[in-house]
């Protein structure tokens, strides 16, 4: 299967076949949903091996450059056409994760949903997140990571919205790779996903656009 082959020339960091492969999908009019399902599922993968001492941080770099490629292919046949944004996104991996293609994933689907997206992109500090929900005022703070570590940043980020008096005013969702209920209660969101698409129609939920659920 041709999805299965782009997730193994990932893990290969075969960047030339994975890009022949993605691009292949999409020009005979593959699902670009599935694709990067695909990249997700490749992106988790990438994650655990780094996790258990099997990659280093040079092909993780790499990994990460390709994944970006990959998703940066779909992105275009996804955006929303125009009109009043339906809610707005504060999104960000947290302090100590640098992991960025879940978050790239979900910020394409949210703004093809109609969402007005704010990436504070990687390893952002929680009081980053405050500051940007002072200013944007957002009605959903997205939280991302991919390793275990993040869970903890995630759970300091809660806090820090809480003790500036924030977090009433803001829904929290997580996301990554080692996300369940669990983490969602220990680190005080409203809610998880581990993929881009049920986060984004959780978010949809609550801005009036869908009905609310859990992956």
């Amino acid at each position: 299967m041709q999805l299965e082959e782009l997730v193994d020339a990932i893990l290969r960091l075969d960047e030339s076949t994975a890009l022949k492969l993605a691009r292949e999908w999409l020009e005979v009019g593959g699902d670009p949903l599935l694709l990067l399902e695909a990249v997700r599922r490749a992106a988790q993968a990438i994650g655990e091996r780094y996790e258990r001492g099997e990659l280093f941080v040079a092909d993780l770099v790499m990994a990460g450059e390709i994944l970006k490629e990959v998703s940066e292919l779909v992105r275009p046949l996804l955006r929303g056409g125009g009109g009043k944004p339906v809610g707005r996104l504060v999104i960000g991996t947290v302090q100590g994760d640098i992991h960025d293609i879940g978050k790239n994933i979900v910020v394409a689907l949210a703004e093809a949903a109609g969402f007005e997206v704010i990436d504070l992109g990687v390893d952002v500090p929680p009081e980053k997140f405050v500051e940007a929900v002072r200013r944007y005022e957002p009605d959903v703070v997205g939280l991302s990571g991919l390793l275990s570590v993040s869970i903890e940043s995630m759970k300091l980020t809660v806090k820090a919205l809480e003790e500036a008096g924030l977090r009433g005013r803001v829904k929290v969702i997580i996301g990554g790779g080692r996300v369940d209920e669990e983490a969602m209660k220990y680190t005080g969101a409203d809610a998880w996903a581990d993929s881009a698409a049920a986060g984004v129609k959780i978010m949809l939920s609550w801005v009036g656009g869908g009905e609310r659920g859990s992956p």
